[in-house]
C-alpha cells in the first residue's frame, strides 16, 4: 500500500509539473490576445518614393506602431491630392502628406492640419529625357507631375521660372501619377521632363536621362512630406493622434541612429534589386536638421513659402497665416517632457 501511495504521489507531482507549462502557454496566449485587442486600429495614408515615405516604412518594419498601441494599416496613394481626399472622407485617419496638398485643401475649406514636420526640405530633380540636355530644350514640351495641387506640381511651378520657363505657356504641366508612372513616361519619351525624387531620379540618371535642375540647391525652404490629419479626428480621438505623432518621432530617431534597420525597411518597400549604395546615399541625405529634424516641428517658414506661391493665383492665400495650418501641441508635449532629448541621449547617432 505504501508503494502504491508513493507511486500516486509521484504521479500527482508529474501531473502538476505537466500542467504548469500548459498554464503558462494559456496565460501567454490570452495576454497576447488581450494586447492585440487593446491596439487602436488606424488607416494610414502614404506615398512617394525615395526618402519621403521612410518614417512610416521604418515604423512598420520596427513595429513602432504596436509599441505605441496602434494597429496600423498602410494604404499607398499615388499623389498628395488623393491622400487628401481619403483624409477628408475619413477613409484614412492620418497620413504622410506633402505640405502643398494640405495647405491647398485647407485654403479651400477643409479641416486638414499638419501635426508633425516629417521632411522639411526637398530632394527632387527636374529630369529631362535622353535628348533633352538643357532646360531650354523643355520649351514647347511637357513635364510630368503626379496631380495638380500636389508637391510635384508645386515643385514644377517653383523650379521652371528659375530656369527661364513659364509653366503653362512655355512648358505644359501634365498629370501622370506616382513616381513609377512618371519615370516610365520619361523613359518611354511620352514626356520631355519629369519631377522625380531622389530614388527614381537616380534610376533615371543611370538609364541616360539628364538632370536639368536640382531643386534642393535652389534655396527652397518648404514644408514637404509631414504628418497630417483632420481637426475632426483630433477632436474625436486625440489619443490616436498623440500615439501616431510619438510613433513618427520614434521612427525618425530610428532613421537617424539605425542604418541597417532603415535600409531593411527601404529594401522591403523598394525591392531588393535596387542598389544598396544608392539607398544608403538617400538615407544619409536626410540626416540634417534642415531636411529631417529630430524634434519634428512642422515648418512655419516652409508653409510661408507655399502660401507665397499660392498667392500669385489665389487671393485667399495672401491673408492666410502659416500658424493656421499646423497644430504644434503634440510635438510640443513630447519635446517639453524631455522625451525626444532622452531618445538621442540613450541612442546617439
Amino acid at each position: 500500500m505504501k508503494a502504491i501511495a508513493a507511486l500516486s504521489s509521484v504521479v500527482g507531482v508529474k501531473r502538476v509539473i505537466m500542467r504548469i507549462p500548459m498554464l503558462t502557454i494559456l496565460v501567454w496566449i490570452f495576454s497576447v490576445a488581450s494586447a492585440s485587442a487593446q491596439l487602436t486600429k488606424v488607416n494610414v495614408a502614404y506615398g512617394g518614393a525615395g526618402g519621403d515615405p521612410l518614417p512610416v516604412l521604418v515604423a512598420k518594419e520596427a513595429r513602432l506602431f504596436e509599441k505605441n498601441g496602434l494597429d496600423a494599416s498602410l494604404i499607398y496613394f499615388t499623389g498628395g491630392t488623393t491622400s487628401v481626399l481619403a483624409l477628408i472622407s475619413g477613409d484614412v485617419q492620418i497620413g504622410q502628406v506633402a505640405g502643398p496638398s494640405v495647405v491647398n485643401s485647407a485654403i479651400g475649406g477643409s479641416d486638414l492640419i499638419m501635426v508633425a514636420g516629417g521632411i522639411t526640405s526637398l530632394s527632387y530633380w527636374i529630369m529631362g529625357r535622353s535628348d533633352v540636355k538643357s532646360p531650354e530644350q523643355l520649351r514647347g514640351g511637357s513635364v510630368a507631375i503626379s496631380r495638380f495641387g500636389s508637391a510635384t506640381d508645386f515643385i514644377a511651378r517653383f523650379a521652371l521660372p528659375k530656369l527661364g520657363l513659364t509653366p503653362g505657356r512655355d512648358v505644359a504641366i501634365v498629370q501622370i501619377g506616382d513616381s513609377p508612372a512618371r519615370l516610365g513616361s520619361l523613359l518611354s519619351g511620352r514626356v520631355h521632363g519629369a519631377v522625380l525624387g531622389s530614388l527614381p531620379g537616380a534610376i533615371a540618371q543611370k538609364k541616360g536621362m539628364n538632370i536639368l535642375a536640382d531643386v534642393a540647391k535652389m534655396g527652397l525652404v518648404i514644408q514637404h512630406t509631414g504628418v497630417a490629419t483632420t481637426r475632426k479626428t483630433i477632436r474625436e480621438n486625440r489619443e490616436l493622434v498623440r500615439r501616431y505623432v510619438k510613433t513618427q518621432v520614434d521612427a525618425v530617431h530610428r532613421i537617424w541612429t539605425d542604418r541597417e534597420g532603415t535600409l531593411n525597411a527601404f529594401l522591403r518597400h523598394a525591392g531588393s534589386g535596387l542598389d544598396r549604395d544608392l539607398l544608403e546615399k538617400i538615407r544619409d541625405g536626410l540626416l540634417n536638421e534642415a531636411m529631417l529634424s529630430k524634434k519634428q516641428y512642422p515648418s512655419i517658414e516652409g508653409i510661408k513659402t507655399i502660401l507665397a506661391s499660392m498667392a500669385e493665383t489665389d487671393p485667399r492665400a495672401r491673408s492666410a497665416k502659416p500658424e493656421d495650418f499646423v497644430d504644434m501641441s503634440f510635438i510640443r508635449e513630447l519635446d517639453q517632457s524631455g522625451y525626444i532629448d532622452r531618445l538621442y541621449t540613450a541612442h546617439p547617432k
